[in-house]
């Protein structure tokens, strides 16, 4: 989906009425065609995903309210009349303890250092800590322009905003725009602060693709959403979701048969639920977000396995991260 934008002048901030303190007046130049990367990178559920999704006005990301819900690079591809913005949406920085987070974390870093632009994602509706210094000092090592995005605008008081900004000016950050990503509020202003930081240039890929990774890794995240969306506590960060099998069996009909992963018995009787009511209702969730998605009639046969400690199977994490990338048969 594409539109064209209007060259024009407006202010990175928070609306007609507030204090534009701290905020830079920025001017949309009608030049083209551009193209470049940027990374979208922040600390767990700093929004990263929700606003890659409504920069593409598609759902390309899976979201919920668990952290470390992307477990790889992403990429997004936006292509519209100024040119074409890769995103990579990563995943969350975290002090890893499984060689699984620790992939995570190494794929940030990657993603951090190949992007022509950074654009660091803060939750402003929690308390700045440790994490978030942790974070101005990894963005400090690139010397990308660099993009400040406070999300969640819309939990906090004004009050409390203010000196956020402030706090990121005084850090040297010369674009500071507050949005709430959920409500899709300001997200038009990151697009328009990235545009002139890109370089002339045709599109890196074919401007009718949303993302690169092939279908069948995009399905299983589909899964692995609807089983986040239905578990709690630790069991989201032990869960895995594969795909085993693929036939379209005739037009119109495609079957799918996929394994979701735990690390105990106990975690796997949690998934199927009482009298399979657990596994049944993440089934009849993920086949009607996946018929939506595929645009024709799903069967979807779903088990649960047990793979002791997968998380630190080089093996197994070796096949999930070769997934996004693997070229369909």
């Amino acid at each position: 989906m594409t539109h064209k934008d209007e060259p024009g002048v407006g202010f990175l901030g928070l609306g007609p009425d507030d204090d534009q303190e701290h905020l830079q007046q920025v001017t949309v130049p009608d030049v083209g065609p551009k193209s470049g990367t940027v990374a979208l990178v922040g600390r767990p559920n700093a929004g990263k995903s929700t606003l890659m999704n409504q920069l593409l006005k598609e759902k390309l990301a899976i979201v919920s309210d668990k952290p470390q819900t992307t477990r790889h690079r992403l990429v997004g591809i936006l292509s519209e009349a100024q040119g074409q913005i890769v995103f990579y949406d990563t995943p969350g920085v975290h002090r890893p303890q499984h060689q699984m987070n620790r992939n995570m974390v190494k794929a940030a870093q990657e993603a951090l250092n190949d992007a022509d632009v950074v654009c660091l994602l803060v939750d402003v509706s929690q308390k700045p800590g440790g994490g978030d210094a942790f974070m101005l000092e990894w963005v400090a090592q690139v010397t990308s322009p660099k993009i400040v995005v406070l999300n969640k605008v819309d939990l906090v008081d004004k009050k409390d905003l203010l000196p956020r900004i402030a706090m990121y000016a005084e850090k040297g950050f010369d674009t500071i725009i507050p949005i709430s990503a959920l409500r899709n509020d300001g997200c038009e202003r990151v697009l328009e602060e990235i545009w002139p930081h890109l370089s002339d240039g045709e599109a890196i890929y074919d401007p009718e693709l949303l993302s690169i990774h092939p279908e069948r890794f995009l399905v299983a995240e589909r899964i692995r959403e609807k089983v986040l969306l239905q578990t709690r506590d630790e069991l989201p960060f032990s869960i895995a979701v594969v795909i085993e099998g693929w036939e379209e069996r005739s037009a119109g009909l495609i079957a799918i048969y996929a394994s979701i992963l735990t690390e105990r018995d106990g975690q796997k009787k949690i998934v199927i639920g009482a009298k399979g009511r657990g596994i049944k209702s993440i089934g009849t969730a993920a086949r009607h977000d996946l018929e939506a998605y595929l645009g024709c009639r799903v069967f979807l046969d779903l088990k649960v396995r047990v793979e002791k400690d997968w998380r630190e199977n080089r093996r197994i994490l070796s096949d999930l991260d070769r997934a996004p990338y693997e070229v369909e048969r």
